[in-house]
């Protein structure tokens, strides 16, 4: 038969799926996929289920409900300065990664450079090769995850057409500077290219920082497209809402690939997404102190069984290096050895570069209860104390 198309074939299983089938074949805690464990404001759920019943249930518009395009300017306005037109800047998606494939599809062409940060997050190489980009990788390297501006200038040229750049970022927990962030804007206006903002964890920022968008920059309103989740907000990722704001002469274009990929997203949760985006400042301070105390939780445990913890600014995860523990520097071989052995799911760090990675690094996610995080520290400490125990 003829083979199907060969940027999709052969892709093995996401290392999430595959790190949570294995949790649950081994019993284990799942540290692995990046998912709270609770759902999110009762409020905002009671809201989604009574517009289910209430109705209507038919296809809303295609750009998105009114109310929630107005919900999403509001937002920009409020902790950016943003002005945005609800009607023509603004953009629903079903979910951030349907985003992400929308603007991609929409903004490069057959031949066209796409400049990507890794470590990234797995599906930005596919779409980018779906849609005939080259992908020009530039790394951030533990432990520091700096990004080196030789490197950075170097992966521009006048071919070009933009940077996917995912900020905070999973997943390192980096927050971009505003050195890098000015970098990157001066480099996108250079070479006239586009800035593609994966930002759904815009409000999982800690230790009293704030999110600034690139969007914000000089020179870059009217090249930035920025892409939000309700998912990540909220803490409703099943939900699958995300939206993209930009100026209008991108998010026509956009809108056009979203029409024919999935059209529109559920009413009901549309609206309930517009009623939580307009919660007051505490909740959105509140979410991120909850997190603020479990990074710490988790921190502490990790770091008083032998494991280097890096530094996390942000999103659900920390990074932890494994050179200390005598189990090896394959990432890979000692996630599967704790949930198979010690039964606690994690993600290689590796996993998460397109070649020669680093392999010393496991990615831990704490947006768990508490009770939960305590499980998985207590269940790492016994097996590490049995492995010292067998090789003494």
């Amino acid at each position: 038969m003829k083979p199907s198309n060969p940027v999709f074939t052969g892709i093995e299983t996401t290392v999430f799926e595959t790190m949570s089938r294995l949790a649950m074949a081994h019993n284990a805690v799942n540290l692995g996929q990046g998912f709270p464990d609770v759902d999110g404001p009762e409020d905002i759920r009671e809201v989604a289920a009574s517009a289910l019943i209430e109705g209507p249930n038919q296809y809303p518009p295609m750009l998105g409900l009114p109310e929630l395009r107005e919900a999403v300017a509001a937002t920009n306005k409020r902790f950016y300065g943003l002005e945005v037109d609800a009607a023509s800047e603004v953009l629903v998606t079903s979910g951030a990664t349907e985003a992400l494939a929308d603007c991609i599809m929409a903004l490069v062409s057959p031949g066209d450079e796409v400049v990507l940060i890794e470590p990234l997050y797995d599906c930005y190489l596919p779409l980018v090769r779906r849609a005939g980009g080259i992908p020009v990788r530039v790394r951030v390297s533990p432990p520091n995850w700096g990004l080196d501006e030789e490197a950075l200038r170097d992966a521009f040229s006048g071919r070009t057409k933009a940077i996917l750049i995912n900020n905070p970022m999973n997943p390192t927990a980096k927050v971009f500077s505003e050195a890098e962030l000015t970098l990157i804007s001066q480099l996108c206006q250079e070479h006239d290219a586009y800035a593609i903002c994966d930002e759904v964890y815009e409000h999982l920022v800690f230790d009293g920082a704030a999110h600034r968008p690139l969007m914000t920059f000089d020179g870059m309103r009217e090249r930035t497209v920025r892409i939000g989740s309700a998912g990540k907000t909220f803490s409703l990722t099943g939900w699958k809402v995300g939206y993209v704001t930009g100026p209008a002469h991108l998010i026509d274009p956009i809108g056009k690939a979203h029409q024919w990929v999935t059209f529109t997203t559920p009413p009901n949760l549309q609206r309930a997404v517009a009623y939580g985006l307009q919660k007051d400042d505490e909740y959105y301070a509140g979410l991120a102190q909850d997190l603020t105390l479990k990074r710490d939780r988790m921190a502490k445990g990790l770091s008083a069984l032998g494991f280097s913890v890096l530094p996390c600014a942000s999103t659900y995860f920390l990074t932890c290096g494994i050179e200390d523990l005598g189990l090896g520097d394959n990432d890979v071989g000692v996630c599967e050895k704790f949930v198979k052995e010690a039964g606690v799911a994690t993600v290689p760090v590796s996993a998460f570069y397109g070649s020669d990675a680093p392999t010393g690094y496991l990615r831990f996610c704490f947006c768990k209860k508490d009770w939960v995080i305590d499980e998985a520290i207590a269940r790492l400490s016994s097996f590490l104390t049995a492995d010292d125990r067998e090789s003494a």
